[in-house]
């Protein structure tokens, strides 16, 4: 009891965070070293708000991904608390942005057979969705037919606003809501006139991606009459549990996100799919970031994380959710579109695309008019009134893309007495076009078609032009295409880790939507959908969320990492043209840096033959190599840790399922580099399997040995890529890489294929 008493006195002897009102306060996340609570304190929570802050001022507590909290402090406390021997981390709350029917046979899927067969179509799978919550009472979310809940659920469904356990049934099995960190940081707190203080979706995107990771049968489903048919999850049967950390017009914050994993992980969801990242272009360290620390906890229990790889793209560098540990997506179109054409008075007609429902054109002509004729930039991007009414009254208006909603420069447009828009895609978005669902006669276009049109109204005497929207169309050639708005590589924190992993359906897809807002989610919108159509790396996150149910349902004892294996090794590297896969931005042939490993194809990913599995203790490995000390670790895996103390271990040795080779740029001459990868076969016992290698152009790349034989006895093997460059004269191209490939075969239906990438860079 002495001892006790002793102990107590020296930590009380620290400051104590109580209200200092010279600063302004702010919400700060505090990662504690769990185990130095004195054994004088009941629960961590006792211990915190004794020892470090008010009880009034702690936002959450967290216990399972993470030990620590977050409170309302100055930033003046946040550094005292810093030097608390107990304190390993702490970081400022973050705002994060979401990154916003057809697609499932695109992906390889079969009705009555294959691996939605094989799966049961993901019926005993738990799908964690951390978004903007849910519309329970959508048909994509109905229980008809499902059995009951898996005995192993620990979850609850929360009531709040227009939201009671009665929304939930034997489909949405768990419904939570994360608050405290938005009423922290926003006076007044949540905007109940918009949201509701519940799991129930005022947005929509929580809706939309829940329902196509894991959505009912609908049919007869469309939006406004578009893309009809019917809609479907990746994972039908799979169970749902949404987890509300996003609120309407205020983003995410990092410590509801990571109470969120820290729920999702006690509950016993196998799988999260979180369609946030960084919404202020800043990359953080591992150690810094809730989302890469929280899917450490829920990775090292066993659960898939599945995230979006943001909607930066076509710039280099600009792929977000990084950690080793999380499978990263990216975006791809279908082979399906909704074409509306701008007819231009000289005969040209000019290819764009639309969603707009309401009543047509019928091809009747209209002046056409450029506002940014004038040189002013607001006025060119339709921004809130910026434009004469006099100039655009009667007339069809050309917006250009960029600095506001595209949906939201229609009603500027609109509201100045224009009868339609043009909007017009800049450089940066090159020829990538999505479709929107617009309240006035609008489609877009892209640059090269822009310019022409902003040529043809600013040089003919009496410009008109009409739009002819064309529907539905499918079976389009080429897809997939890699979305202009993907993210893309490489990986500003790790080089040695290739992101994005892999590439999904993420342009113009059907799902469910709230009855909250209309389709463009504009204050103004009164218009009511069952289903809306949407892009964005938000959309191809899901689909790998509900491949990876499919996956663990018919493979139960598959680690995160072997389902991402056999995701990432049998992906397709061409379009349904038979063509290599191109930039939609550019359109040239796409890099490993823009669709990673490839697009997801499920029906051989059931069946990868050979996969890369990955310990917690290879991700501390992995820590350790990149410079990372074992207080740092801690941070993100909770235990200490200890790093080799002979040899510093390599980045590029993690069993990563591609490899990436990074030379520094002072190095000249040959040089060389050898990363190993360890395979284990989940094929036939008794295989043999061959390397083929396709080397980057002006590198060697040696595989050794050449041939891995498995037995029933043997079913893991190890080998050896090295891979050698002459600095000065390997041409490196606009990229700053070289790519090509080691593919394993096995003289069956095996192809299992790594992507190698080769640069020159410094790491830090």
């Amino acid at each position: 009891m002495a001892s006790s008493t002793i102990v107590l006195l020296l930590f009380l002897s620290f400051p104590f965070i109580s209200f200092a009102a010279s600063q302004a306060a702010k919400t700060f996340i505090f990662r504690i070293d769990g185990g130095s609570m004195p054994s004088i304190f009941p629960t961590h929570y006792h211990w915190y708000s004794t020892e470090f802050a008010e009880e009034s001022r702690i936002v959450h507590v967290y216990h399972t991904v993470f030990h620590g909290f977050s409170a309302v402090v100055t930033p003046d406390e946040a550094d005292n608390l810093r030097n608390h021997p107990a304190v390993l981390a702490v970081f400022e709350d973050r705002r994060r942005e979401l990154h916003t029917t057809r697609s499932p046979q695109f992906l390889g899927l079969q009705n009555q057979k294959g691996l939605w067969s094989e799966s049961d179509y993901g019926s005993d799978v738990i799908i964690g969705v951390f978004d903007t919550g849910i519309w329970p009472e959508r048909r994509s979310f109905s229980d008809l037919n499902l059995g009951p809940i898996p005995k192993r659920w620990r979850g609850v469904c929360e009531s709040g606003a227009r939201f009671s356990p009665r929304n939930c049934n034997r489909k949405i099995i768990g419904a939570r809501f994360f608050a405290k960190g938005q009423q922290a940081a926003v006076i007044g707190g949540i905007n109940k006139t918009v949201e509701f203080l519940s799991p129930r979706d005022a947005d929509g995107h929580g809706t939309h991606t829940s329902s196509t990771a894991a959505g009912r049968h609908a049919f007869k489903a469309s939006m406004s009459g578009y893309a009809s048919g019917v809609a479907k999850g990746v994972a039908p049967k799979a169970r749902i549990a949404a987890y509300k950390v996003c609120w309407k017009d205020s983003g995410c914050l990092d410590s509801d996100i990571l109470a969120a994993f820290d729920a999702a992980v006690r509950d016993g969801v196998d799988v999260i799919s979180i369609s946030i990242g960084g919404g202020d272009g800043i990359t953080s360290p591992y150690y810094l970031d809730p989302i890469a620390i929280g899917s450490y906890g829920a990775a090292s229990k066993g659960i898939f994380v599945s995230s979006s790889a943001g909607n930066e793209g076509p710039n280099g560098m600009s792929v977000t959710n990084l950690a080793p540990w999380v499978t990263t997506v990216g975006a791809s179109t279908i082979d399906r579109n909704f074409p509306a054409d701008a007819i231009l008075g000289d005969g040209h007609r000019l290819r764009g695309v639309s969603l707009y429902a309401g009543v047509p054109l019928n091809g009747r002509m209209f002046p056409v008019v450029y506002p940014g004729k004038s040189g002013m930039s607001s006025a060119s991007l339709c921004m809130e009134n910026t434009l004469d009414p006099k100039q655009v009254r009667g007339k069809i208006v050309i917006c250009d893309r960029g600095s506001s909603p595209r949906v939201a420069k229609g009603l500027v447009v609109k509201k100045a007495g224009g009868v339609g828009m043009i909007l017009a895609n800049g450089a940066s978005n090159g020829e990538g076009l999505v479709g929107d669902a617009h309240l006035i006669p609008a489609c877009a276009v892209g640059s090269n078609e822009g310019d022409r049109i902003k040529a043809y109204a600013s040089s003919h005497p009496n410009p008109i032009a009409s739009i002819d929207f064309r529907g539905t169309i499918v079976g389009i050639k080429p897809a997939p295409v890699i979305a202009s708005f993907s993210g893309r590589g490489p990986n500003g924190l790790s080089p040695e880790i290739l992101k994005p992993d892999l590439i999904a359906p993420g342009v113009n897809i059907l799902a469910a939507w709230t009855d909250a807002v209309g389709p463009t989610g504009l204050p103004s919108d009164p218009r009511k959908t069952e289903f809306n159509i949407l892009s964005g790396t938000s959309m191809a996150c899901p689909h790998v969320s509900g491949a990876a149910a499919l996956l663990k349902s018919a493979h139960p004892d598959w680690s995160p990492a072997v389902i991402r294996s056999a995701m990432m090794t049998t992906t397709n590297l061409v379009d349904n043209s038979n063509r290599s896969l191109i930039d939609e931005s550019t359109g040239k042939s796409a890099t490993p840096y823009d669709y990673g490993s490839g697009h997801l194809n499920l029906g051989r990913a059931m069946n990868p033959g050979l996969v890369y599995d990955i310990t917690n203790d290879d991700y501390i490995t992995f820590l350790c190599s990149i410079g990372y000390g074992p207080k740092t670790i801690q941070v993100i895996t909770r235990t200490p840790v200890r790093c080799p103390t002979t040899r510093k271990p390599s980045p590029g040795n993690l069993n990563y399922p591609s490899i990436t080779a990074v030379f520094p740029t002072n190095r000249r001459g040959l040089v060389s580099k050898t990363v190993i990868r360890t395979a284990t076969n989940v094929g036939q016992a008794e295989a043999v399997y061959r390397a083929r290698i396709e080397s980057p152009r002006g590198v060697t790349v040696t595989v050794k040995p050449p041939r891995l034989v498995f037995t029933s006895a043997v079913k893991r093997r190890s080998y050896a890529v090295t891979v050698t460059v002459n600095t000065r004269n390997v041409v490196l191209g606009e990229t700053g890489a070289v790519f090509g490939s080691v593919t394993w075969f096995d003289g069956g239906k095996h192809v299992v294929r790594s992507p190698i990438v080769v640069t020159q860079m410094d790491t830090l």
